[in-house]
This record gives C-alpha cells, sequence and structure tokens, in this order.
C-alpha cells in the first residue's frame, strides 16, 4: 500500500491584485489655471514627490501652498493621500474632511476617506463613503475601483465584480484593472470569465506581465500545465524582476516533474528575494522530489532560519527527515508542527503514517479522523484511513474512503491504486484493473501502479502483459525490489532465462539485503524455492511473511484462545482442517476423503472453508463428510492462526516448506521429505509419517485407471513395447473384453517396497484385446467424434467424450461409467517412439533441468519430449533452448491443458515421466504414478524439491531416485533404451532394483497409494493429543543440534 503524504505547502499559487489602489488626486484645470505662476509651478513638484514616493518634500511643499491658498481642494487632497500613505490616518481623515468642508459635492475627497476607513476595518463606513463618492460623480472610476475593492474584503463579491465591470464600462482599455476583475472571478471559481479578462488585457497591454502571469494560473488551475508553463515564461520574459511569476512558474514545473527547470525558476526568484522564505521551503521540495535529501533537508532548515513560525516547513523537514531514516527526529519536527499549529492537517496526518508504521494503530486512525475534522476535504488522510480499514479487513469501509478521497482528488492516482488493491483483495479484478489504469492514467510515472497493474496480469495468466508492465515499472524507478523479483517469476514462468545467471544473483542479494534490514521479502515464500538462496534465507523469508500475519492480528486487538491443557475423561480429539482450497482444486483432489475417514468415536472431525464455496462435488464432499464444516470466506484469513485457534498447529499440505511461524508447532513430513540433517531449515517440529507424508484420493477419484487394456487389430503383430500407444480404461472392461479376443502380456517385478525395505515380487497382467478391425476407433480419433462402436460395443472418445457429455466426470468429481479410448495419435505423438513426460507447469523448469532433458533425447534417438502449454507463452522459449542445445525441435511435443481426469488419464501413454529437481512433481507426480508411468526425480535440499523421492521410496521403487544430474540422465537413458528393446521380461538395472516398464500397473502398488489416505487418517489421530504419543517429531535446540522428541 501506498501512504499518501503531502510533501509540500504550495505557496503564491497566483498573482493577485485585489489591495486598494493608490489614489489618483489631481487638482482641477479650473484651479490650476485660477492661481500664479508660481503656485502652479510649486504644486507641479509637490504632485512629482508625491509619485517618487519622497512624501515629506511632497508634504513641505503642500504646506507652503496651503499657507497661500487655504481651501484649495487640490492640495488638500493631496495632503490626505500623502498622510494616507504615510499611515497616519488621523490626519488624512483631518484633510479629506477640510476638502469636503471647502467643497461638499468634491467625489474624490469622499473616497478618499472611504480609504481612510477601509484601513481601520471601518467597511461599512468605507463602502458608505465610496458610495456617496461615486452618486455625487457617476463617472467617478476610481471611485468604483476603490468601492470593488472593499467590497471584496467584505466578502460581497458578487457586488465587486458590478462595480470593476462600471469602471470598465467607462474606460475599457484600463487593462490593470480588467486585470483584477479576473483575479476575482478565478477566486469565485468562474475560469473562463477570469480567463477572458485576462485575454483582453494582454489583447489591450501585450506586454503587461501581470496578466500573463495571472493567465497562467488560470491555466494552471484548469489542468493545462504546458499552457501554464507557457504564459509564466512569458511573463517573465516581459519583466525579468517579476518575482512572483517566477516562483508560480517554479510551482507548475514542480507539478509536472521538470525538476530541474523547477530547481532553475526558484534560485531565480531568490536572486530577486533572497530571503524568500516560502521559496525557499518550494525549492526544497523539490530537492526532496529528485532524491536530494540532504541538500533538501538543509533548503527546509534555511526557511526555518528565515521564519521560525513556518510549520509548514517543519512538517516537509519531517518528511524528508523520514526518509533518510530519522524517524525520532521527523516525529519531533511534525510535533514542532502542531505546536505552531495545531490545526495543522498535513503533520496530522504525516504524523499518522509514522505511528502506524511503528504498529500504534489506534493513536494513527485518532489522527487520520482528526485531520478530517479539522480539513473533512483532506484526501490523503481518506485515503490513508481507507488503508488502515482495509488492514483491519473493513474492506468496503476502506472503498467509502477510497472513493471520498477521490472524490475530492479526482487525479488522486495513490487513491486510485491502493482502491485497486483493495478491489483486488475484495476479488473484483476488473474493478482493480480499472483503478491501476486510471492511477496510470493520471500519472504515467507512477511505478507502483504499473507494479499493481502487473501483478492483475500475472494472477490472471497474462504473463506477457505483466512482464511489459513489470519493465516499465523498473524503468520509472530502476531500484524496486518487488518490480524486479516478480518480473523474475514471470520470466521464470515462460522459461525465459535471458541474462538468467545475473538475474537469480540480484534476487538473492535482494533477499539478503531485506532480511538484514528486517523488511519484508519481494521473494514471496512459495517462490523461494526457485532461487540459490541459503536454507537461512527462505526460512527467513517464511519468518518475515509470519510475522506480517501477527502484525495484522494485532490491529484487530484480539487476544490469543486459552486452550485446556488435556482432554476430559471420555472426551474425542478435536480435528480441524483449515484451508482455502476446499474445492476444485489439488489439494482437495488429494485429502477429500480423509474428513471421512477418521474413527469418530475418538476424533471430532471440523473443516474451516477459507474459500468462497465453487459448487463442485469435492466442496460438498468435504462438506458432508466432515461433522462440523463452517464457511469462513467471508473475511477469515490464514492470519488466524496467529491467533492460536488450537492448542496444537499443524502444517500439512498445501505449501511445500516451512511456514517460518512461531505459532505453528508441527509440520506433517517423512524422513525422505525432510531428513534429519536438514531440520534446521524448518521453525517447526518434524512430525514423520511412516512411509510418505503425500496422499492422493486417486481410487475414490480415478478407479477406472487401476487397470487397463491394449486396443490392437487382427491384422498386426503382438508388440510388447507398445502396450501404450492406445488403451482401453473403464470400471468394467467385461463387455469389450466378452466381445474381443482377449490376449496378455505377463511381466514380472520384483520392487522393494516402505521404509522396511521388504521385497515383493508382483506380477503384472495386461490385457490386449484383439478386434476384427481398428477403422471405427481410428475415424472416431481423425474426425473427433465422441463415440463409435466396438464389435457392438460403444466405446467414447478420452479426449472428447468428458467435456461434452459428462462434465463433472472430466473434472474428477464423479467417475466416469462409460468405455475410454485414449491413444497417442490424439495428441501427436508418435507410436514407435519412447515418450519422456513433464506435465508440471512451466515455472518447475530451470536451464539446467532442460539442459539435462535434452542430453537424454539426444542419448535416446528414437524419443520424443512431452510437455504441456502450461502457460503456452513458455513454449517458444523452451523450443529455442533445445535447438540451442543441438535437438530438432520436431522432437519437443506440446499439448494443451487438460481437465483433471484425462490429464491424469493421458499420463499412461508416456513411457517415463522426467521429474523436474527444482520443485518436483507433488500432485502431477501421483498422477503420473497412478497412471502407471514410472518416474525418474532428483532430490534437492528444499521440501519442494524432495517430494518425489518420498513417493518413490513409498512405493519401494529408490532406483528411479538419481543422486547426481549425471545420474539422473542416466536412469532416463537406460529405463528409454531398455523399453525400446524389452520383450516382456524384467530388467535389472545397475543401479539397484529392478525397473520394468509396467513397475506400477499392478493392483497392490496402485492400493498402496491409496493405502496412505487410509492409514494416514489413523496417525493423525495419533499424532496431536497432549499425552504421550509414539509417533516421532524432530526440533532443532537453539545450539543447532537437531533432537528427537516425543509429541
Amino acid at each position: 500500500l501506498l501512504f499518501h503524504t503531502f510533501p509540500h505547502a504550495h505557496v503564491c499559487p497566483y498573482t493577485m491584485r485585489l489591495e486598494v489602489r493608490r489614489q489618483v488626486i489631481k487638482p482641477s484645470n479650473q484651479l490650476m489655471n485660477s492661481i500664479s505662476q508660481d503656485f502652479a509651478s510649486l504644486s507641479e513638484l509637490a504632485h512629482r514627490e508625491y509619485q517618487a514616493a519622497n512624501y515629506e518634500d511632497a508634504e513641505r511643499h503642500c504646506m507652503h501652498l496651503l499657507r497661500q491658498e487655504p481651501s484649495n481642494i487640490s492640495v488638500l487632497l493631496l495632503l490626505s493621500s500623502i498622510h494616507f500613505q504615510c499611515k497616519r490616518l488621523e490626519k488624512s481623515a483631518q484633510f479629506c474632511s477640510m476638502a469636503i468642508k471647502a467643497n461638499p459635492v468634491c467625489a474624490e475627497a469622499y473616497s478618499n476617506l472611504g480609504n481612510v476607513f477601509k484601513e481601520r476595518n471601518q467597511l461599512p463606513e468605507a463602502l458608505e463613503n465610496y458610495r456617496h463618492a461615486i452618486r455625487l460623480k457617476p463617472d467617478f472610476i476610481d471611485g468604483y475601483i476603490n468601492l470593488a475593492a472593499a467590497l471584496v474584503t467584505a466578502g460581497h463579491l458578487e457586488q465587486a465584480v458590478q462595480a470593476y465591470a462600471t469602471a470598465l464600462h467607462y474606460n475599457a482599455d484600463l487593462y490593470c484593472i480588467r486585470s483584477d476583475l479576473g483575479n476575482l472571478l478565478k477566486a469565485m471559481g468562474r475560469l473562463e470569465e477570469a480567463k477572458a479578462c485576462y485575454l483582453k488585457a494582454i489583447d489591450t497591454q501585450p506586454t503587461f506581465a501581470v496578466a500573463w502571469s495571472n493567465l497562467g494560473c488560470v491555466f494552471s488551475a484548469q489542468g493545462e500545465i504546458w499552457l501554464a508553463i507557457h504564459h509564466f515564461e512569458k511573463a517573465v520574459q516581459l519583466d525579468p524582476n517579476f518575482l512572483d511569476a517566477y516562483i508560480n512558474l517554479g510551482n507548475v514545473l514542480k507539478e509536472a516533474r521538470i525538476f530541474d527547470r523547477a530547481v532553475s525558476a526558484y534560485l531565480r526568484a531568490l536572486v530577486l528575494s533572497p530571503n524568500h522564505a516560502v521559496v525557499h521551503g518550494n525549492l526544497a521540495c523539490v530537492y526532496y522530489e529528485q532524491g536530494l535529501i540532504d541538500l533538501a533537508i538543509d533548503t527546509y532548515k534555511r526557511a526555518i532560519e528565515l521564519q521560525p513560525h513556518f510549520p509548514d516547513a517543519y512538517c516537509n523537514l519531517a518528511n524528508a527527515l523520514k526518509e533518510k531514516g530519522l524517524v525520532a527526529e521527523a516525529e519531533e519536527c511534525y510535533n514542532t508542527a502542531l505546536n505552531l499549529c495545531p490545526q495543522h492537517a498535513d503533520s496530522l496526518n504525516n504524523l499518522a503514517n509514522i505511528k502506524r508504521e511503528q504498529g500504534f494503530i489506534e493513536e494513527a486512525t485518532r489522527l487520520y479522523i482528526k485531520a478530517l475534522e479539522i480539513f473533512p476535504e483532506f484526501a490523503a488522510a481518506h485515503s490513508n484511513l481507507a488503508s488502515i480499514l482495509q488492514q483491519q479487513g473493513r474492506l468496503t469501509e476502506a472503498i467509502l474512503h477510497y472513493k471520498e478521497a477521490i472524490r475530492i482528488a479526482p487525479t488522486f492516482a495513490d487513491a486510485y491504486s491502493n482502491m485497486g488493491n483493495t478491489l483486488k483483495e475484495m476479488n473484483d479484478i476488473t474493478g482493480a484493473m480499472q483503478c491501476y489504469s486510471r492511477a496510470i492514467q493520471i500519472n504515467p510515472a507512477f511505478a507502483d501502479a504499473h507494479s499493481n497493474l502487473a501483478s492483475i496480469h500475472k494472477d490472471s495468466g497474462n504473463v506477457p502483459e505483466a512482464i511489459q508492465a513489470y519493465r516499465t515499472a523498473l524503468k520509472l524507478k530502476p531500484d524496486f525490489p518487488d518490480a524486479f523479483c516478480n518480473l523474475a517469476h514471470c520470466l521464470q514462468v515462460i522459461c525465459d532465462w535471458t541474462d538468467y545467471e545475473a538475474r537469480t544473483s540480484k534476487i538473492v542479494a535482494i533477499v539478503d539485503d531485506q532480511l538484514r534490514r528486517n523488511r519484508l521479502p519481494s521473494v514471496h515464500p512459495h517462490h523461494s524455492m526457485l532461487y540459490p538462496l541459503t536454507h537461512e534465507q527462505r526460512k527467513g523469508i517464511a519468518t518475515r511473511h509470519a510475522q506480517l500475519c501477527i502484525e495484522k492480528i494485532s490491529v484487530l486487538h484480539k487476544s490469543s484462545y486459552v486452550h485446556p491443557t488435556a482432554l476430559a475423561p471420555g472426551e474425542r480429539l478435536r480435528i480441524g482442517y483449515v484451508s482455502s482450497d476446499f474445492g476444485n482444486h489439488p489439494t482437495s483432489h488429494l485429502m477429500q476423503s480423509i474428513p471421512g475417514m477418521h474413527n469418530r468415536k475418538r476424533v471430532e472431525i471440523f473443516c474451516y472453508a477459507l474459500s468462497p464455496d465453487d459448487n463442485t462435488n469435492f466442496r460438498q464432499k468435504v462438506s458432508s463428510q466432515a461433522e462440523h464444516f463452517v464457511d469462513l470466506s467471508q473475511g477469515a484469513r490464514n492470519e488466524i492462526f496467529a491467533l492460536r485457534c488450537a492448542p496444537i498447529q499443524v502444517m500439512w499440505l498445501g505449501y511445500p516448506g516451512t511456514s517460518g511461524a512461531s505459532f505453528m508447532d508441527y509440520i506433517i513430513t517423512d524422513r525422505v521429505t525432510s531428513p534429519l540433517h536438514l531440520a534446521h531449515a524448518y521453525t517447526e517440529k518434524l512430525a514423520y509419517m511412516p512411509h510418505t507424508f503425500f496422499i492422493g484420493d486417486h481410487m475414490q477419484m480415478f478407479p477406472h485407471l487401476s487397470e487397463r487394456a491394449i486396443l490392437k487389430g487382427k491384422d498386426k503383430p503382438l508388440d510388447p513395447r507398445k502396450d501404450n500407444v492406445t488403451v482401453v480404461n473403464a470400471t468394467n472392461l467385461e463387455p469389450i473384453m466378452s466381445k474381443a479376443d482377449v490376449k496378455a502380456f505377463v511381466r514380472q517385478a520384483e520392487v522393494i517396497h516402505g521404509p522396511e525395505k521388504e521385497v515383493k515380487v508382483t506380477e503384472v497382467v495386461v490385457p490386449v484385446l484383439e478386434i476384427s478391425t481398428t477403422a471405427p476407433v481410428e475415424t472416431m480419433f481423425y474426425t473427433g467424434q465422441v463415440q463409435t462402436s466396438v464389435e457392438g460395443v460403444p466405446v467414447q472418445n478420452g479426449v472428447t467424450a468428458l467435456t461434452q457429455t459428462h462434465i463433472k466426470a472430466a473434472t474428477g468429481e464423479e467417475v466416469p461409467q462409460s468405455i475410454l479410448i485414449t491413444s497417442r495419435h490424439q495428441y501427436g505423438l508418435p507410436e514407435d517412439a519412447i515418450v519422456y513426460c513433464n506435465f508440471n507447469q512451466m515455472y518447475k523448469i530451470d536451464p539446467m533441468t532442460l539442459k539435462m532433458w535434452c542430453e537424454i533425447l539426444q542419448r535416446v534417438p528414437n524419443s520424443v519430449l512431452w510437455l504441456l502449454r502450461f502457460p503456452s507463452h513458455a513454449e517458444p522459449n523452451v523450443l529455442k533452448f533445445c535447438e540451442s542445445q543441438g535437438v530438432n525441435t520436431k522432437r519437443i511435443k506440446f499439448n494443451n491443458v487438460a481437465a483433471k481426469e484425462e490429464h491424469v488419464r493421458r499420463g499412461q501413454l508416456a513411457d517415463l515421466c522426467l521429474d523436474t529437481p527444482l520443485c518436483n512433481g507433488h500432485t502431477t507426480g501421483m498422477d503420473m504414478l497412478w497412471a502407471g508411468t514410472p518416474m525418474v526425480t532428483l532430490p534437492l535440499e528444499t521440501f519442494a524439491s524432495r517430494v518425489a523421492s518420498s513417493q518413490l521410496t513409498a512405493l519401494g521403487c529408490p532406483e528411479l531416485i538419481a543422486k547426481t544430474r549425471e545420474d539422473y540422465v542416466n536412469i532416463a537413458v537406460r529405463l528409454g533404451t531398455d523399453f525400446a528393446e524389452n520383450t516382456g521380461k524384467s530388467v535389472e538395472s545397475s543401479c539397484g532394483g529392478v525397473m520394468n516398464r509396467n513397475f506400477h500397473r499392478t493392483t497392490s502398488l496402485l492400493k498402496a497409494i491409496v493405502l496412505f489416505s487410509h492409514s494416514f487418517r489413523g496417525i493423525l489421530e495419533l499424532v496431536f493429543p497432549l499425552a504421550a504419543i509414539k509417533t516421532k517429531a524432530i526440533t532443532v535446540s537453539r545450539s543447532g543440534q537437531s533432537q528427537d522428541h516425543t509429541l
């Protein structure tokens, strides 16, 4: 979130000329003709001295004249004006009265007397005298002008407009007065009328710099920054010593972020007025924006030195000090500003920002509200208060305050961006994208908004758009760790490995720096496995994100729960499953049956859903099989664990690594996934399962894939090597087997099973269904038709049927009851080649992995690599890399992502799955094994890189677990070569154990996977009671030594 701070106070936004004009007092021609030549000369001299502001000399000459003619109106008026300019108001009024006594109808005398009353703030008397003057002399222009100025002071603006208009009616060429009228109209918000006045003034006097400057102010108010700049520049060109125009020019250049020219304008203003505190303050604001924080601090201090009671300068100095990390000094400056001006809303707002960052949420909220009480139209305070409400989960209230901020300031880009964040949290993706786009439209250089928009694209799968937006953000703000790390992840997602080493090295440096400074790392915990970080760095990333959960909870002032220390006699153990994935999600695919498998006499089962109901059978099954199903999708989050909602809190599935949280006690794992020597990489105690922590619900979801038959025409020879070219699956194969000539492949496999390494010899029988002709099936494949008949038995197209006729079967929610036929031909795979596959998302592939796969293809000539467009944008990058490794790109076969059932079933067509060492296929690995396809893996040191090894170890296939990259390649090559030559006998591998192409395709081994689920529920019931338990857990002592603990 962006906390909007007002970094500067805008001073001198435009030039106003509403002050009382100098009195124009000229004796009449008749009087001048009536005096002697000497009198006339001395009178002229007195006027010249007055014009030159030599008031003492002018007064001396007038007194000499007055002695000659005591009732001379011209002399009396001049004396009243002299005393007025010298602030001797009593004397000025005295001479006005003498003039009136000498000539009761002298309009000028009443006007001058009005000026005296106005200066004394006696506005009613002033207005009466001005009005009497123009009654005496209806064409008295100066009287109308002075009346207008007094009316402005009195707040009678419409009457003031009429007075100015009357003056201009008598003399349309008074460009100064027309400019003053423009200022008044601008102040009233009538910008177009003001603009017309300034243009008319300029038309009358093109060199009138004040009108050019004032017109610039109108354009600035209308958002026409470039026109404003042009007019201010014209003003200073006409009058190089025009201070206000230079200040205004600096302000608009600052607003346009043309900082170098803004500095020049302010420096020129300081040449004209070196001790102008406001200009020093505005210049400091530009330095601040340029990142010249030290120079900004010095300049703010100079402004304060010139004007010690300058709350704006203290507020802005505090902003600069805070930017430099001097938070205590910044807080002191904000408080000084508030001591000088308790109603200083900017300081209240900015001090609230500090309090918020310090964790004093209530105090911050109080300060924001106080700022809004003082200044209800304070857009930034609305936006900042909204962000606190968002943090508290009060999203609807937050949106209201963001909207209020935008109503007040329609071009408030930060408010749009922050409102986008809130809408995103509310799953209003369209609204969030509109907000980010509007923020960018307002401020194209707003790097954070570009980054936020990129994140929306990234989460929506629009990776190219996300990459472009992240790159724009980094171009605008090169030192932007969040944008860089997210860009790196996007590039990883599409296998763009340009500058891969430099990129990953920079990520490591960013993480190291952020952890050292106790900042939230820009790398998400789930992505940390993709980069060459240390265990301590990965754990540090998780810990800092877990701390964020605690901070969010602290905002709500919720107390942790208090739990009993032991179960009461006869009381059942209560187990709660909390997940945001109860629905069509891989986690539910794995564990949806677990809640229903518990012994209800011993345990009471609760399921808490943090995500909305997706109306799938997966959600319904979990809901129906749990004793208590609670929908917490209306605002609850994973942060609830920070409240200690249970005496024992456990990590299992969903996230493959340590939580880093002090409030998570155990992580369910096993000795392969989390060996003892890596226990220090976890903040949790390790709760070991006897076989594997990973389970699958595949027996319930895909029982039709536990067996399969091979389909072939009688006219084709029986080739044992082609047992996965065209396969038939059904929960009941009897109808088609009864119509076909059934033959079989019979094989034996020795399998080392479980941690006890028990050797089992299992016979594998693969039925082969010989039919008179395969033409109907081939036609179905070629035309894409849904169904055909084989020997009078209806069969369905394995690619098109379920998505068109039984969508819930396609998604895995129901078991298909039809006979499905699947062929390599349907996926563009060669029938006579060795097919290596990987169905993982592409981000799990790194250059070293794809290089290994290319080497495998090169060493097994008649082979192809089968991948998924997951996403499609990765395909050209993968093909380009393979080509660079000397592999013909025709050997790389891509297919689209399929629905769950087809995804698992088509895995049968591959000969070997090549796992991704960086981050294994977890659910995908289970899918491949259930399809009967062996998988080779290489465990590294992270949790995510060892799950496949755990699965294979539990299935008794340790020979498929490589120890090095070379070993990985050799195993894959050996299996590929053996498959090509295998005629049905078992093949002993040099890496130990027995490997066979159909090593999994036995009922006993397939059931073994689901048996993990049945045994798992029983083990869970033993793991968590507070009494002594048999299951072991591992923790790490402070010395770093691993220790066994009994739960």
